[in-house]
């Protein structure tokens, strides 16, 4: 049988070829060998070595020591960066997510036996070619997440692996093992010690995969309700023949990938489902957020758990609160939404409202009135041609009116009633035509669309 050949980038064969010309055994490990054999491109590359942190330091010219603790030195090679772990065996994981210590070893094996998943434990280089200790290759080519020994022992030794379990099943369209599967049922409450960042990354990478229904399989499994209970009350409203979680979910894979448009779908209806939760408390809410829907409380609230940023927390809150609104495809009421929504917002509630749409002509349902083409090419017009839905857009301003004897509360009536015209027809916005009819502005019982 010939020897597997994978492309190394240069930086990692220079690494590789520098710490064996020095005589240590190199490898490139983990994940990206996963990514090569599958034929995709790595995001990064890890690289394994018998080299001490010492030894590899004294190799090349720019290292930082980003794990020393734990044999781990970041090499940068033309502006790129690599990190090269010493061969190691992990030591007691008191905290469920750690080691207390690491022992170096002389053996490849012992490294790449303490990794999660089989399909994770590849190690490379052109010399060796592939070594699979753990009948990695297997696994890839059955699509199986099995973890490399006894998986009690793996989730033991890390939570956060239970969550990645469910993520690499949904980003590689894998089935987890039996035995696998169970033990992570078993040991889910073992999540609690898991950092929020950490359950983001790992929540938001499942999200954002081919295959969000695994979190109802997170569900199942009892892992959920331990960072994310509104979603297991949503799968136990029934909306029809299915469940507001599995419509959510059925929703999101019809969604362009982007974590703003499947949160929002995601957690629409979450409202709904917090009634269900008994003694339900709505906790990180600030003072000035209490005037906001019941529905915005609890997305903020849910985000800022889980360590969202302020933008995404905003944002999902706001498009979940306001995409019931339906809308005509006629341009002027269009345009109105859109000021509603906002121009940089409005692409999302398209998305949004296009994959309900999908979801209720899918299911034999009859759809909204709902026109994303029209909707979207009224859209695009409107920008295309800077369509005014700001003060800031009307071509007259504040100062303008002051120089004509305007002040106070007269300013902002006309320029409100000004935006209201243009809004409803955008030829109007022309500074000539908004100051010839200054008075009509001025007027209490303007009606906008009849100027």
């Amino acid at each position: 049988m010939d020897k597997l050949h994978l492309k190394l980038p240069k930086e990692v064969k220079y690494i590789l070829k520098t710490l064996q010309k020095a005589g240590h055994e190199a490898y490139a490990v983990g994940g990206c060998v996963r990514d090569l054999l599958l034929g995709k491109t790595p995001s990064d590359f890890d690289i394994t070595t018998s080299a001490k942190p010492e030894e590899t330091k004294t190799l090349f010219c720019e290292t930082f020591d980003t794990g020393i603790k734990h044999g781990t030195i970041t090499v940068r090679r033309n502006h790129k960066s690599f990190e090269v772990t010493t061969f190691r065996i992990d030591g007691d994981y008191k905290d469920n997510r750690h080691p207390d210590n690491v022992t170096f070893t002389s053996s490849l094996k012992e490294d790449l036996s303490r990794r999660d998943f089989t399909i994770n434990a590849f190690a490379y280089n052109d010399e060796v070619g592939l070594v699979d200790a753990f009948n990695g290759l297997a696994d890839l080519k059955n699509k199986c997440i099995r973890c490399v020994g006894d998986p009690l022992l793996r989730f033991n030794e890390d939570a956060l692996r239970i969550l990645r379990a469910i993520r690499f099943s949904a980003q590689l369209g894998f089935e987890i093992e039996e035995n696998t599967s169970l033990a992570m049922g078993k040991l889910s409450y073992l999540i609690q010690n898991v950092s929020k960042e950490r359950i983001n990354v790992e929540l938001s990478k499942t999200l954002l995969s081919d295959r969000p229904e695994m979190l109802i399989e997170a569900s199942k499994l009892g892992i959920t309700k331990y960072f994310l209970p509104e979603f297991d009350a949503l799968l136990n409203i029934v909306n029809g023949e299915v469940s507001l979680g599995e419509e959510a979910i059925n929703r999101i894979k019809d969604s362009p990938k982007d974590i703003i448009t499947r949160l929002t779908i995601l957690l629409e209806h979450v409202d709904q489902a917090v009634n269900q939760i008994k003694d339900y408390k709505i906790e990180n809410i600030l003072d000035c957020e209490n005037n906001l829907s019941n529905r915005e409380k609890v997305i903020r609230s849910i985000l800022r758990r889980l360590r969202y940023s302020n933008y995404v927390i905003k944002t999902v809150s706001f498009l979940a609160n306001n995409i019931d609104k339906e809308v005509s495809p006629e341009a002027k009421e269009v345009r109105w939404l859109i000021k509603r929504i906002s121009p940089k917002l409005f692409p999302y509630y398209l998305e949004i409202k296009k994959a309900q749409n999908i979801y209720l002509q899918s299911n034999s349902e009859s759809s909204s009135s709902f026109d994303y083409e029209k909707l979207k090419h009224i859209y695009e017009e409107s920008i295309k041609n800077k369509a005014c839905f700001y003060f800031k857009d009307l071509k007259v301003s504040g100062k303008d009116l002051i120089k004509l004897g305007f002040s106070g509360k007269q300013i902002g009536k006309i320029l409100s009633n000004m935006l209201k015209a243009v809004i409803d027809e955008p030829s109007l916005n022309k500074k000539d035509y908004l100051l010839e009819h200054i008075n009509e502005f001025s007027s209490n019982d303007i009606k906008s669309d009849k100027i």
